[in-house]
């Protein structure tokens, strides 16, 4: 049994979380602790300030004692907007807490880009302006292309409430002729039943954040699954080892 964990803020599409585990197989099990959500997590300040690495080290201490073998922050905006660097010391901190291997999910997005291959990427972003830039900054400070950024604005709250129509839409408007993936980095985006479709209506692969945080802990419990119904990236072998 492989045990994934989980810090997740909020409750906007936590229900991804159990759905991805059934596509995975009965050997993995998926743990899930939520953190306190705080202010609006779609503003630069507020989302710096309010998931600093000591109080996610505090928190992750229900994954341990449950005997996970690797945690993501499952955060998006809450890696990236601290910087390369900072988003580096945060899941450092997290690692060294846990006494177990650590990531989150922004840089679950770095290392499935390197997976697929692609250099060049669209973003679509249920972010304001400046947050969805600053995630398109992250992901350059890697070397990777990103061609265009679409952000649709709104909350967390609206954007968990969002169905397959609105996923499509903004894909639709988010896609760049000259992007080989697209990327939706909000994990409180509902996707895990969506991103077949999506992929069929891009014809190319789509990489959403709680999709691509599963798939981060995987990588670092070095465990391989083939999922074909999670998209593009649950198809491919071997997990890049980083």
């Amino acid at each position: 049994m492989t045990a994934l964990g989980f810090l997740y803020p909020g409750h906007s599409a936590d229900d991804d979380y159990p759905r991805i585990e059934q596509l995975l197989g009965s050997d993995i099990r998926v743990d899930l602790v939520h953190t306190d959500l705080g202010e609006e997590r779609h503003r630069i300040d507020t989302t710096a300030a309010g998931d600093a690495a000591g109080r996610l080290a505090a928190e992750v201490q229900e994954l341990r004692h449950a005997g996970a073998d690797a945690v993501v922050w499952a955060s998006t905006s809450g890696g990236f907007v601290r910087g390369w660097d900072g988003a580096q010391d945060q899941v450092r901190t997290l690692a060294q807490a846990a006494g177990m291997p650590a990531s989150s999910t922004s840089f679950g997005f770095v290392h499935a880009v390197r997976e697929l291959r692609v250099r060049r990427v669209a973003v679509g972003a249920a972010y304001p302006e400046d947050v969805a830039q600053l995630f398109a900054q992250f992901l350059r400070s890697d070397g990777v292309d990103v061609v265009s950024v679409h952000a649709s604005g709104g909350t967390a709250a609206a954007a968990g409430g969002w169905g397959e129509a609105e996923l499509l839409a903004l894909a639709r408007a988010s896609d760049h002729p000259d992007a080989e993936a697209l990327l939706l980095p909000g994990t409180d985006l509902r996707t895990a039943a969506h991103i077949p479709a999506l992929e069929k209506e891009l014809g190319k692969p789509v990489l959403t954040a709680n999709q691509v945080t599963v798939w981060e802990a995987l990588r670092l419990a070095d465990r391989r699954v083939n999922a074909p119904e999670l998209g593009a990236l649950f198809t491919r072998e071997p997990i890049v080892q980083v």
